[in-house]
């Protein structure tokens, strides 16, 4: 599993900060940021749940399958 965010479509609900605070953080302006691309395997149902209830949809989880490419 790969994660990303959106910081530009972000709508600073938090939610997704206050489930996996590991995994996500926000900057000076509250915007989230991701903090872990590449979560522990443990992590992966409390993320997709914060995706899932990001109000503004701007946290993208790509499955093994569907993982962009890091250069």
């Amino acid at each position: 599993m790969r994660v990303t965010a959106n910081s530009e479509t972000c709508a600073v609900s938090s939610l997704c900060v206050y489930r996996v605070p590991g995994v996500f953080d926000q900057d000076e302006d509250g915007l989230v940021q991701v903090l872990d691309e590449t979560p522990a395997e443990e992590l992966y149902e409390e993320i997709r749940r914060a995706a899932r209830g990001c109000p503004t949809k701007s946290i993208k989880v790509h499955e093994d399958s569907e993982a962009p490419a890091t250069t």
